[in-house]
């Protein structure tokens, strides 16, 4: 395995491929997908998959090759140039202690990988959870492209018949097959990401038992049942995941990336262990693209299509509140 300098700086998504970023000098600061049926899993990130022996309960069918053990304490995903572009200005931003350290690309068997810290290998037996931020999924760009390529889509029609028989439309049925934005747009508005701003993706508890049955968590108080179940009712556990969620809050309201990108497709991972430590870090970059010169995104405003707001702080902070209720009672 071929280790390279961390990649430069990269404009906005004109970025050269990964043997030309792997080229580049090091110029970075000292420091350096959703849940499926668990054998589909996982759509989370690079971030959990700490591998075979340590996790044998991570299944990567689905994302064949998207993943590699990397060195201790490393793990490498297959190479995204938004999702390298943006760990790499992370790297020097005030939300890196919330994000994965980034090691720069390497190089196996002759495809390139990003070179992440793995963030589970601090944790003994560890308990996940992984929640999906902001109001929506998909790009703004993606809505545009479906429309102008309008294709029914018989895998969508057959996931949306899966979870509501009778949720596609009469010609649907006829046709077997919706469209893309029409189903992105029934996906999100099923679960609580149109309702709260986020949406539990799946949980993994140390004991071996993972749920993925979330679809349809639309309400504050649902979502705390999961919560509470996720923690085992350990308080101490829920105190240090609201204060991480604090610190996280402020951070992002600090940060200089942060205001200048669409954020739309990331995740932020709970993981706590036996022990009591908690932490949670913000993961999956591979949808958060720059927005033009000039302008920025409060993050909070409600979503219309042309205004690129992607709701993630109203989702934080909801999910602060949820948290603090629960502690509260």
């Amino acid at each position: 395995m071929r280790t390279f300098p961390l990649a430069q700086q990269l404009g906005p998504l004109d970025a050269p491929g990964p043997r030309e970023a792997m080229r580049k000098p090091d110029r970075s600061p000292g420091r350096t997908k959703p849940w499926r049926k668990l054998k589909n899993m996982v759509h989370w990130s690079p971030c959990i998959v700490s591998f075979r022996k340590r996790y044998p309960w991570v299944q990567l069918a689905g994302h064949a090759g998207n993943f590699k053990a990397g060195d201790l304490g490393r793990i490498l995903k297959k190479y995204c140039s938004n999702e390298q572009q943006c760990l790499e200005r992370l790297a020097s931003d005030i939300l890196q202690p919330y994000v994965p350290a980034y090691y720069g690309l390497v190089e196996h068997d002759g495809e390139a990988y990003i070179q992440m810290e793995d963030l589970l290998s601090g944790f003994d037996v560890p308990s996940i959870m992984d929640c999906k931020m902001g109001v929506r999924t998909y790009l703004e760009e993606e809505l545009e492209k479906a429309r102008e390529q309008p294709c029914p889509r018989r895998d969508m029609y057959d996931k949306m018949v899966a979870v509501d028989p009778a949720a596609p439309s009469p010609e649907e049925h006829a046709q077997r097959g919706v469209l893309k934005p029409r189903y992105m747009q029934w996906r999100e508005a099923l679960s609580s990401t149109t309702t709260l701003g986020f949406r539990i993706e799946g949980i993994k508890k140390a004991d071996g038992a993972c749920s993925t049955s979330f679809k349809k968590t639309r309400q504050p108080e649902q979502v705390a049942q999961a919560i509470w179940d996720f923690v085992d009712h350990d308080r101490h556990v829920l105190v240090s995941y609201l204060e991480r969620l604090k610190d996280v809050r402020l951070a992002l309201e600090q940060s200089d990336f942060f205001k200048a990108h669409e954020v739309v497709g990331s995740s932020l991972l709970f993981v706590h262990d036996r022990t009591g430590l908690a932490r949670i870090w913000m993961i999956d970059f591979g949808k958060t693209v720059p927005l033009p010169a000039k302008q920025t995104l409060t993050h909070r405003l409600p979503w219309v299509e042309g205004n690129r707001e992607d709701g993630y702080l109203w989702g934080l902070d909801n999910l602060i509140t949820i948290l603090e209720k629960m502690l509260s009672e």
